[in-house]
């Protein structure tokens, strides 16, 4: 026999279902990904209305069916409605939920994928932040919280951690200077983004954001991630595919209005 349960979480997706339903995506606290009939979330006035729109945070009370759950009720707390406000940040956004979506699993323990989630998307709304430093971090966090990410500690081939200026990504981590050498694929780490990565790695959700890099090593982090991810990571995301289309093409992409770059 079903029962009501009330569960903490986040829409990570939400589509429509008939005439007036939607069917959505949530990332909980207690249940780790669930799916969810919203009856009734796109009638005019409906109360469910809320909860069939995607970075919707707060608690969903729902019908645990025999083979499905049902919303009845749902009190938010956060819309993150600035997102909205901007292109820019609302698909990177779009791409931290894709990332959830792509490793949370149901039944699991997803609450550090919810803090991440959550923090990072505060993280986009904030101006002093640049956006690709915030992909970055979420990206190797997440990885980490789902123990794929790389080895930034010692050398993947002698195990010696000091001097590490070479990460090999199909060695799935850092080489020392003299191993480095001997790899003929191994790319140049900057000592910043490596400090950075292994600061990302150890550090809790709630401090992720307390740094920044200069460009030339936040240059040097992003193609480092970006060969990771593509190498290790078998999946494509479509926000992201939307995000590389605005930086070749801005013009094609109306009320385009990214965060102001720092020096």
């Amino acid at each position: 026999m079903g029962q009501n349960i009330v569960l903490t979480g986040m829409v990570l997706s939400a589509v429509p279902v008939g005439e007036y339903d939607k069917r959505i995506t949530l990332l909980t606290r207690e249940r780790g990904k669930i799916s969810a009939f919203a009856r009734g979330a796109r009638r005019p006035g409906s109360q469910l209305m809320a909860s069939g729109s995607p970075f919707s945070f707060g608690t969903f009370e729902v019908y645990e069916g025999r083979s499905s759950f049902t919303v009845v009720k749902t009190e938010i707390s956060n819309y993150f409605r600035k997102l909205a406000e901007n292109l820019d940040d609302a698909c990177y956004g779009f791409y931290f939920l894709e990332i959830a979506d792509y490793y949370a699993r149901e039944n699991t323990d997803e609450i550090h994928m919810l803090k991440l989630l959550y923090q990072s998307l505060r993280a986009l709304e904030k101006e002093s932040l640049e956006n690709r430093l915030v992909r970055r971090i979420f990206e190797l966090k997440a990885l980490t919280i789902n123990g794929e990410y790389p080895n930034v500690f010692s050398c993947m081939m002698c195990g010696r951690e000091e001097s590490l200026p070479w990460f090999h990504t199909k060695s799935g981590g850092v080489l020392c200077e003299n191993c480095g050498k001997q790899a003929a694929d191994a790319r140049c780490l900057h000592p910043s983004a490596l400090y950075a990565m292994q600061f990302i790695i150890t550090s809790s959700v709630e401090k992720l954001y307390t740094f920044t890099l200069s460009q030339q090593a936040l240059e040097n982090l992003e193609k480092t991630m970006d060969e990771y991810m593509a190498f290790y990571v078998d999946k494509k995301f479509h926000a992201l595919q939307i995000l590389k289309e605005e930086k070749f093409f801005p013009e094609k992409i109306s009320g385009c209005n990214p965060k102001q770059k720092r020096v």
